[in-house]
Formats: structure tokens, sequence, C-alpha cells
């Protein structure tokens, strides 16, 4: 019998320990996996999330708010700022572009963001649409990819915003909003010009409509029209920093690097990642524990099967590799099962986690931690098995067999 048949043989002689001691691991590099996975997403969402626009002009308060709403359309914005701020970022010879945006409305808990339809030129090229066309006129709204697809909407369908930034149904309405404002947003229709096609960024979670939607929604005139934020794209890092210095802190309004802002973001997830890092090392000593565990019982049951195969006149290197061979086919299966759980895992929760924290996770993407969990996963299982194989080693045929 060649010595994998037999390391098969006494694994399947031990099935219940074996197979907990497979899921100890699976489940061990799965949640690694998954990890690892969620980490990157993060990161290259990060990355994705603002495009072009190194900076963002909004109401004085926190940087992180104001940066998170404009681009990744999470929490509420930080106030509202006068039209001409937009005026003066566009007058500006180091600005290369600068669009408006006004927010604060949703449809079904998914924000109605104003803003003008060449910023998608600009940020995305010229991109072509899923369905229909980029809006032209107040009422018209083109859909992010995921809107449609999770509210079933196609061109030429109309719906009704709300105000406040969730979900009229089950949650509670801003203060101050009375029955003529409820009434303001259910008299005023949008039409569904286009769908945007998959960008793989925030924009995906969001309807697009013109600027003055607000305005018209509320019925504003003159100086009561205010936009949240202006999105500039500068043609030099020089002209970026001229404008910061000209607009932050001045009237209520701050200027924003979305770099740091979003940096500062990638900060505190890598905090809480270090946490997870601890529990992910907890996780991976109990599987050591478990596959060493196994191997000891496994060594103690065969003390006399591994005698008398010495006393046969197999060798030292026989008994030794059996033992060992026998701890990385249970390693290796564990692996395999955890990378898969891993990826199966992102697959099904993805949906869920790009509706409520706009991170997309990709199941098959494959990266460089892979190869280091692989290794450090084999390498783990290798030396858990070397204690029990040396001390089987170490003793004579006659003790092994007596014992």
């Amino acid at each position: 019998m060649n010595l994998f048949s037999l390391s098969l043989r006494n694994i399947r002689h031990r099935l219940f320990l074996s197979f907990l001691t497979v899921c100890a691991i699976g489940a061990t590099v799965a949640f690694i996996v998954l990890f690892s996975l969620f980490r990157d997403s993060v990161e290259q969402g990060a990355e994705k999330g603002y495009g072009p626009f190194d900076l963002v002009v909004g109401a004085q308060g926190s940087e992180t708010q104001l940066v998170l709403n404009t681009f990744y359309h999470i929490g509420a914005p930080t106030g509202n700022i006068p039209v001409n701020v937009l005026e003066q970022a566009q007058r500006d010879s180091g600005v290369d572009k600068a669009y408006a945006m006004t927010t604060g409305d949703n449809y079904n808990g998914f924000p109605v963001v104003g803003i003008d339809p060449e910023y998608f030129l600009t940020r995305y090229g010229d991109r072509k649409m899923k369905e229909g066309a980029l809006y032209s006129k107040t009422g018209e709204a083109v859909v992010g990819s995921h809107v449609a697809q999770t509210l079933g909407l196609h061109v030429g369908d109309t719906f009704t915003g709300a105000h406040g930034l969730v979900d009229e149904e089950g949650a509670e309405n801003h203060a101050g909003e009375g029955d003529a404002e409820e009434h303001s947003h259910e008299s005023f229709s949008y039409t569904v010009a286009g769908i945007l096609p998959t960008l793989n960024t925030p924009d995906d979670r969001a309807v697009f409509t013109t600027v003055d939607y607000a305005w018209a929604v509320h019925e504003l005139q003159g100086e009561d029209r205010e936009i949240t934020a202006v999105l500039v794209k500068p043609s030099t890092l020089l002209g970026a920093h001229n404008l910061k210095q000209t607009l932050d802190g001045s009237g209520g309004v701050q200027a924003a690097y979305t770099s740091k802002a979003v940096s500062d973001v990638v900060d505190a997830v890598d905090q809480g990642s270090r946490l997870v890092s601890l529990l992910a090392g907890l996780c991976v000593l109990l599987a050591a524990i478990t596959i060493l565990l196994s191997l000891i019982a496994a060594a103690g049951e065969r003390t006399k099967d591994a005698g008398l195969l010495r006393l046969l006149g197999k060798p030292k290197s026989y008994v030794w590799m059996s033992l060992i061979s026998e701890g990385l086919i249970l390693t290796l299966t564990g692996l395999a099962a955890g990378f898969l759980a891993g990826h199966l895992a992102a697959l099904i929760f993805k949906e869920m986690l790009y509706a409520k924290a706009g991170v997309r996770l990709n199941p098959y993407l494959w990266n460089a931690d892979h190869g280091w969990i692989a290794a450090g996963t084999i390498a783990i299982g290798m030396l858990a098995s070397l204690i029990p194989a040396f001390r089987m080693y170490r003793l004579q045929p006659l003790a092994l067999f007596k014992s």
C-alpha cells in the first residue's frame, strides 16, 4: 500500500474527527479570504469614488462627511452654500471643470442627486448608456444600474421623490417637514430618460437629475436658491491649492482635498482591520491546535500499527511521512474548502453589502493575499504535523508495538 492510500484510509477511519479538523481549517481560511476581499474592495472603491475631482466645496463642517455625501452618497450633506460659489470656482483660472450638486431627496432610499449631465462625460468619458439618454430638462432623470435593477425601472417610467436621505416607509421624516412639503414632493414627478451603464462606483446607487430639481420641488426663487456642493476638477495642483485658500472658511464655506478625506476614511478602516486581523490570528491558532490534537489522537491510536510496520521492515521515514502526509491532506482539503467558502460568501453577500454600505465585493478577485494565505495554512499544517510525527519517529519498533 502506498503512502497516500494509507493516509486516506487512516483519515476515513477517523472520519468525524477528520471532518471537524477540515471544518476548522476551512472556516479560518474562509474568514481571512472574505476579510481580504472586503479590505481590497474598500481600497479600490475609495480610489474610484471621486474620479478626477480633487477638490470639493461645501458648507462648513466635517470634511469627511462632505466627501462621503458628495461622492459616495453616504450620510447627510453638511448644509447648503450660495450659488455664487459655483460661479467663483468656474471663473478661477486654475479650474478645469466645476459642477454644482444638489442633494437632500431620495427615491425608495436611493439618493436623488442634481448635477450637470456634463459631469458624466468629464468623469467617465463617452460611455454608452445602457438605455435611453442623459436628461436635458427639469423633471427628467437617469438612474444608476443598481437602482434600475433593484427597483425594476425602465426608460419612460415615472416616479416621485421624498424629502430626506432615507425611505419614507418605516423611517421618520426630518424635523420641520410638514404636509405642504410632502405635497410638493408628491406633485413633482420624474421621468426616467435613461439607465446608466454599470460604472462600478457609488454612482450606480443614485438617481441623477438636473441641478434645479430642488428649486422646482420647493418653488424657490432668487436668493433662496442654494446648492449642496461644488465638484472641482483643477487644471493643476497649484490651481486646487489657490482655490482652496480663496474659498476655505469664507462665508460658511469649506474647500476640502478629496484624497485627504478619503485617506482618513481608509485609515479608519485600517484601524478596524487590525482588530479583525487579531481575531483572524486567534482563528489560525485554534485551527493549528485542532490539527495538532487530531494528529496526536491519530498517533496515539496507531502506535501499535506503526510498530508493526517498523518490525516488518518499513523505515522510520515511512512512519514519519505517513503522519505528516495525513496532516497535509487535511490541511489542503480545508484550504480548498476555505477558498471556496470565502468566495461563495462574497458572492452571496455582495449585493447586500453594496446596498447598505456602497462597498462592492468582487467574489472572483484573486490577489496576492491568497498566496500568503495558502503558504501560511500549509506551513501551519506542516508544523502541527511534525510534533506527533517526531514523537513516533523517536520510539523504537518494539516499544511502539508494545505500547
